[in-house]
């Protein structure tokens, strides 16, 4: 006889299972001007999602990725990092530390505004979020990727300068204030 059992969403596991990999430092160690992000991660009812995983990926000062292909990248700045993965915390808060990454080439070769790429990965969902945090910087007004979003939902993609080295920025899931998210 075969008993039902009840339904599971994914997690939570982040926190459980992937401790062991996390690590906040993206600018890793020579970082000239390190930048600390901080950041909360809110649901459709402004509610902190606690137990998601933040993923963060960018290029280095000079605009050079830590690794290209898998394999380690020549060109990248000693001791840069490339990639951190942080946990939210009770409050869906999580921070990183990083460096203003220097501007790298679109497909057509236009240049893109200093970004980093970030997904989200909570429980309740099985494909992780992709989203863009981009770093306050004038070039952001010509950025190709940043231009195919509607214009009233652009400021939710670029991070809010507190002090000369820290960046705040919020991520909603959805509803009023939905952060963008892009398919992969």
């Amino acid at each position: 006889m075969m008993l039902a059992t009840p339904s599971q969403t994914v997690g939570p596991y982040f926190r459980l299972g992937l401790d062991e990999l996390n690590q906040s430092d993206v600018a890793g160690v020579g970082a000239h001007s390190p930048i600390l992000v901080q950041g909360q991660v809110l649901d459709g009812a402004a509610e902190p999602i606690p137990d998601c995983v933040i993923e963060v990926w960018q290029a280095d000062e000079n605009g050079e990725y830590a690794f290209i292909n898998g394999k380690p990248n020549e060109k990248a700045r000693a001791g840069f990092a490339g990639f951190a993965r942080v946990p939210t915390d009770i409050d869906g808060r999580f921070q990183f530390r990083t460096v203003k990454p220097g501007r790298v080439p679109y497909i057509d070769a236009r240049m893109q505004a200093p970004h980093a790429l970030i997904m989200i990965g909570m429980r309740g969902l099985l494909k992780f979020l992709m989203t863009r945090l981009y770093f306050p910087d004038p070039s952001s007004a010509e950025d190709p990727v940043l231009l195919l979003v509607d214009a009233a939902r652009r400021p939710g993609l670029i991070g809010v300068r507190e002090g000369e080295n820290e960046l705040r920025w919020q991520v909603r899931t959805q509803g009023p204030g939905e952060t963008v998210f892009f398919d992969y």
